[in-house]
């Protein structure tokens, strides 16, 4: 894993599940990068205008720019004040002299707006007593392409920039077949220019206004597996025109909104849950399904892998809250893609293993996310869905050769974070497959329930055997071994501070209240701050993340002690515990801020 530290520029950042617009300049608004997901691949495809975009550096790939009366002006001349509507659609307003431009770069969502394809839309307000001529223009620079699993590789063949018919810019790559395309319009009366020997493009768009007047003007930016769907995506969304899908945009991402009566609250967790909703999952170019990822921001060095856990017990739950039919269908796919062998490891996006390593939460993460489904949704045929039936009767047979001959405990190989396990017997691991074998009694057919181990018997032997004797009082160990050894230095991402979401202690309960405590108040994990909302002091925890400053708003893997991201930004996994979580500490525990 390649703990990236945190970035330099606060971009602005939106997507749908098709595009990642991850990399928008606050000072002039210019789209430094866009990525897309490609199953073939195994691996995001990025299109930038540098190799140096994530630092700001280089040209930027699309950047607007105006000329007022024939002369040009930078949109950013006197500061851009940016919004965020719907929690998600970056939006910024400037003044020249009495011109005022408003631009929203938004990537179409919704039930009809479902385009591999995004919209910068600009308003014009002429508030003076003249005729005002705008020409309006996308400069473009396709100065690198690179394919990215975790580090990122540059494509090894040329960029090719090709003009085509209505005024359309092709960019691509020289090699046949090609991995993706985008096609670049204005959307009427547009224009565009190739300078000729370089990477250079523009894309031009007059616009007119009337002392007083008001009007609007957009450039459309279409991806597709090669030019020709790149042009047909590009057409559809000039055919559909940009204030139509702006509108369904905004009403489909108003549906995902949640809200728990306080402001600062809603706006940590609906930055977060929309996060993870459009970076921790994507649909592919190449073949549309959908894949779970750790995250699609460049900047994250876990990239678009992921482990079971992450897929399921982090973003899922978020997904969930907004939009159950979608966590429907990504449970399926999980179920289809990483099922056959659960808890085995680190996947590619497409299942296919990327690093080995058993870990129990994994296994048994299949079983929590389909009961989580089904007690909150009300379906339960799912589980007749071949997929997931599959995944479960593998879970219990991993599982079953997990368990000590003599102790009804379980062991695994790594933790939650893909590190060796201390010793072969977790607290954090036991607790969650405890869980799942109450799910899986329901669950599976009624001979093979009658095998399933008593969960009652796992939480017992848990208190019986993790107890430990530290300076005069009991405290739970992190991991045993079963031989008389035990270790207090726990994974920070399966803390003890879980184990009463699992059944496995009550909260109140004096044993974990001690060990909890004994753990500091300053982690540097933020999934341990998620996880002390469910504590004893979840009130000052939830009054912290209303303040830290995590990544420009976004779960950060590592933060400081004042909750500034310290590494691995944009974690989209992340960001689904830390929405859920919060949401499930007011919700469901009655935690007030």
């Amino acid at each position: 894993m390649n703990p990236i530290p945190k970035t330099v520029i606060p971009w602005q950042l939106t997507g749908n599940h098709w595009l990642a617009l991850p990399c928008i300049h606050p000072a002039d608004g210019a789209l430094h990068a866009l990525g897309v997901l490609h199953r073939g691949a195994r691996a995001a495809v990025e299109f930038a205008g540098s190799p140096d975009f994530l630092s700001g550096g280089g040209p930027p790939l699309l950047k607007p720019t105006v000329h007022v009366d024939g002369v040009r002006r930078e949109l950013g001349e006197q500061g851009l004040a940016w919004e965020r509507a719907m929690s998600w659609l970056p939006t910024f307003t400037c003044n020249m002299d009495g011109l005022v431009i408003r631009g929203t770069l938004f990537a179409p969502y919704g039930r009809d707006a479902d385009i591999a394809g995004a919209v910068y839309a600009f308003a014009f307000e002429n508030r003076t007593t003249r005729e005002i001529t705008v020409d309006l223009a996308l400069e473009g620079v396709l100065g690198h392409r690179q394919l990215r699993v975790r580090t990122p590789r540059p494509t090894d063949d040329a960029h090719r920039i090709a003009a085509a018919e209505n005024g359309v810019v092709v960019l691509e790559g020289s090699a046949q077949p090609g991995l993706a395309a985008l096609a670049v319009a204005s959307d009427a009366d547009g224009v565009c220019d190739l300078h000729d020997g370089t990477s250079r493009f523009t894309v031009k768009r007059p616009v007119r206004l009337e002392a007083g007047a008001r009007t609007g003007a957009a450039f459309y930016i279409a991806a597709g597996p090669e030019r020709d769907g790149a042009e047909a995506t590009v057409a559809v969304m000039r055919r559909r025109g940009w204030s139509e899908l702006l509108t369904m945009t905004r009403d489909a991402l108003q549906e995902l909104e949640q809200t728990v009566g306080h402001d600062g609250i809603d706006r940590l967790i609906n930055r977060n849950l929309l996060f993870a909703y459009f970076y921790g999952a994507g649909r592919a170019l190449d073949d549309a399904h959908f894949y779970l990822v750790r995250s699609r921001a460049p900047w994250n060095g876990r990239g678009v892998t992921t482990r079971d856990w992450d897929a399921l017990g982090w973003t899922l739950p978020a997904i969930q809250l907004a939009d159950a039919s979608l966590a429907r269908e990504l449970l399926l796919r999980a179920c289809e893609l990483h099922g056959y062998a659960p808890g085995s490891g680190v996947h590619y996006l497409d299942g296919t293993m990327f690093e080995p390593g058993f870990s129990l939460e994994g296994v048994a993460s299949f079983a929590i996310a389909t009961d989580r489904y089904i007690r909150e949704t009300g379906d339960d045929q799912i589980v007749d869905e071949p997929a997931v039936a599959d995944a479960l009767y593998a879970s219990w047979d991993d599982l079953s050769g997990r368990r000590d001959e003599r102790v009804p405990l379980y062991s695994t190989d790594v933790t939650l974070s893909g590190t060796p396990a201390g010793h072969p017997f977790t607290l954090h691991g036991n607790a969650v497959v405890a869980q799942a074998l109450d799910v899986l009694k329901r669950t599976l057919d009624e001979e093979s329930a009658r095998s399933v181990e008593d969960p009652e018997a796992v939480r017992a032997a848990l208190r019986r055997h993790f107890s430990i004797e530290h300076d005069g009082k009991v405290l739970f160990a992190a991991s045993i071994d079963l031989l008389g050894h035990s270790g207090s230095d726990g994974d920070p991402n399966a803390s003890p501070y879980w184990l009463p979401l699992y059944d496995a202690v009550e909260r109140f309960d004096s044993v974990y209240r001690r060990t909890v405590r004994g753990l500091g108040a300053e982690p540097h994990a933020l999934a341990e701050q998620c996880a002390r909302l469910l504590g004893p002091e979840a009130l000052a925890v939830l009054q912290w993340l209303r303040r830290a400053p995590l990544d420009n708003g976004i779960a950060a893997e590592f933060v400081d002690a004042e909750g500034r991201a310290t590494g691995n930004g944009g974690d989209a996994a992340l960001a689904g515990l830390l929405a859920w979580s919060t949401w499930y500490a007011v919700h469901a525990l009655g935690v007030r801020p």
